[in-house]
């Protein structure tokens, strides 16, 4: 019984001995790896750098409240949700240097005086950019939007802006009290990793600790790219100050889910648009020409349906009806079915795109907007508020919904669409994730029967717009196809194909429901693609996309040969309608504008070039550098600058069409007040 008790007490020391050891283990891993780890460290402070945005934020909301009245609690989370892809892009940017400092694998970093340095570069780089959050606090006021980098042009010749700022920190004492007490807890927080005296390792250990620290720094590298860029997804290119636009239901919100240190670096040394001051005063300018449209229509207003097609890539030189020209009269293109409705509706013989690339699009076509020096999406005038066709219908009771069968965040159309005032989105997230092409999005088939059925479950009347995808690079089709389509001379041309059947086979369904002939339908592209006949790669046929305006079973036919453009559509649409009350747009209602005064302005690598009825004309921004006859000089081979008549009243329409673009936008006069 001694011995057994004995035993047991032995037992015990033992387990004692060894929880014990445990503990010490355990300790010396948090002294030796944690709290000595410099990756620790950055990541611990980025946290707490992380929190402090989101303070700074709830206390921006708090004072200018009063801008945000209507906000439920709901709607404010999502606005804090979002805000965290830009929170987190703002501090990789603004701690680079700090975070190549923690991440090089060498064992200096362990040395105090190397992490203090660390700790007063990342303390003053994020005290900083305290402070400028905490000025847009109250300089929202003025601007209703967060500061850009413009901020440093507008101020530059202010000589006593130190003592506005001195005033302005007195007069908003609480602003300041809480940007002091934000840096003081940012400075009392920070984790300094401790440092470490070690004898020096053995070569196997130097090779262990190399080895590991170089993976963690890649990996690091990797992911800071990420959070920089603001996603993963392929389609998503690195997030501009528009894509907050996903997350609001007004323009205004975008400050919540912004941060300034965020709108500063993205568009910092990114002047896209100074008034060129071609005229003294407004009056004069709005004389030559004014994007304000107040129309009279003789009838009252017709409720059709509206339905409008971005087709993706879907060039006029792929269409048999606009080409019987070439190949010797031989060529008979690759849109049978398009060019069967180009001969039912109402088309142009010279109808151009506003832009190059797919973001180009929306905002000509759904808001008349075009792409003038940079894409508007991609500014940091995209949180204007803008007009569109959505928003100008929902006042006759329209519902609205844009559709496109990509990941919802992809090229920034989500975003727009909100901006825009469309009602819903459809994307790959309504849609659910099958039918994908592997690359981009839905097949074009299958996600135009999904927009067609949806719209056989809207109230009418509706105004909706679909921006297909598969007729793009890497130019595939469904394996059922193949070889079912003329391949062409390009890559592409078996896509067309394939996006013209798709279309074909939405008009099917399209003409089983009962108000078919009580909607207009409208058909473009969103720019040009692959060449491959000499007479498209001119700077105007690079832009030469088909416009369609098609109404079942009406007088609303022909082929004209008046230029026409994709700012044109939305108000086009509205003069079809006999809508009656003034709105904004770029473009001109083709319906009812003299056929001589109908224009085409597109930007092209530096030069503003206006097309009218006979002439296209390319100019620099000072002065005319060439003037083609397009019509007949089909190459562009003879410039008659300085030989034309008409050339000084088109220099001085696109001299106006210039200064009306970058005043209002950077005036946010993008829409009437009332609309």
């Amino acid at each position: 019984m001694k011995q057994k008790s004995l035993i047991n007490d032995s037992n015990s020391k033992k387990s004692a001995f060894y929880s014990l050891a445990g503990k010490i283990k355990a300790k010396n891993i948090w002294n030796n790896s944690v709290k000595t780890s410099p990756v620790i460290a950055l990541l611990y402070n980025l946290l707490l750098m992380l929190l402090i945005y989101y303070l700074c934020r709830i206390f921006f909301f708090i004072v200018n409240k009063n801008y945000f009245s209507d906000l439920t609690f709901a709607h404010f989370i999502n606005l804090l949700k979002g805000g965290l892809q830009f929170d987190v892009s703002a501090l990789l940017y603004t701690n680079v240097i700090y975070l190549a400092m923690q991440i090089f694998p060498f064992k200096f970093r362990h040395n105090t005086i190397y992490q203090k340095t660390a700790k007063w570069i990342f303390i003053a780089v994020n005290s900083l950019a305290i402070i400028v959050n905490c000025i847009d606090v109250i300089y929202f006021r003025f601007t209703n939007r967060r500061t850009t980098g413009t901020v440093f042009s507008e101020f530059h010749n202010e000589n006593n802006l130190i003592r506005i700022i001195g005033m302005a920190a007195i007069e908003y004492w609480y602003v300041t009290l809480f940007a002091i007490f934000t840096v003081f807890l940012l400075y009392k927080c920070y984790h300094s990793p401790k440092a470490i005296h070690k004898k020096p390792l053995s070569l196997k250990s130097n090779i262990t600790y190399y080895s590991l620290q170089t993976l963690l720094m890649c990996s690091l590298v990797f992911a800071t790219v990420i959070g920089m860029r603001g996603g993963i997804v392929a389609p998503h290119r690195p997030i501009t100050l528009s894509n907050a636009n996903a997350y609001v239901n007004k323009s205004a919100e975008t400050a919540i889910v912004l941060n300034t240190p965020f709108c500063i670096i993205r568009t910092l040394d990114k002047e896209v648009y100074k008034n060129p001051h071609y005229f003294e005063n407004e009056e004069e300018m709005n004389a030559v020409y004014s994007p304000v449209h107040y129309p009279s229509p003789s009838d009252e207003f017709k409720p059709l349906n509206v339905v409008i097609f971005i087709v993706e890539s879907f060039g006029k030189e792929y269409s048999g009806f606009f080409n019987k020209n070439l190949n010797n009269g031989r060529y008979k293109g690759y849109t049978p079915f398009s060019d069967s409705l180009y001969n039912e509706g109402l088309t142009f013989e010279y109808s151009y795109s506003n832009g190059r690339k797919s973001i180009d699009a929306m905002p000509s076509i759904l808001s008349s907007i075009p792409m003038i020096i940079e894409p508007f999406i991609s500014t940091s005038y995209a949180i204007n508020d803008i007009s569109s066709i959505a928003a100008v219908l929902k006042e006759k009771g329209y519902y609205s919904a844009f559709f496109h069968g990509a990941h919802n965040g992809s090229m920034g159309f989500l975003a727009y669409a909100k901006s825009a005032g469309f009602d819903d989105y459809f994307g790959l997230t309504e849609y659910g994730n099958t039918d994908l092409d592997g690359m981009w999005a839905v097949w074009d088939e299958e996600f135009l029967q999904f927009y067609a059925n949806k719209m056989g479950e809207l109230k009418q009347p509706f105004v909706t717009a679909v921006f297909t995808a598969t007729s793009h690079h890497p130019f595939k089709i469904p394996k059922r196809y193949e070889g079912r389509f003329p391949e062409g001379d390009s890559p592409i041309h078996k896509c067309i194909g394939y996006t013209d059947y798709a279309i074909r086979q939405f008009f099917k369904k399209m003409a089983q429901y009962e108000w078919f002939d009580n909607t207009l339908f409208v058909i473009t592209a969103d720019h040009t693609s692959l060449i491959t006949h000499d007479e498209y790669y001119t700077d105007v046929n690079r832009y030469s996309v088909p416009v369609l305006f098609y109404h079942p079973g009406s007088e609303l036919k022909g082929l004209k040969t008046f230029p026409v453009q994709q700012i044109d559509i939305m108000p086009s649409i509205l003069g079809y309608l006999n809508y009656d009350k003034p709105y904004f747009a770029y473009g001109q209602d083709i319906f009812n504008t003299n056929e001589e005064d109908k224009f085409v302005v597109n930007y092209n690598n530096g030069l503003y070039q206006l097309l009218n009825r006979d002439y296209f004309l390319q100019f620099d921004g000072e002065k005319t550098k060439s003037i083609y006859n397009y019509k007949s000089d089909i190459f562009l081979e003879n410039n008659r600058a300085g030989q034309v008549a008409e050339q000084p009243k088109m220099e001085k329409q696109i001299k106006a069409i210039i200064q009306q673009y970058i005043v209002r936008m950077t005036e946010n006069r993008l829409r009437l007040a009332d609309e």
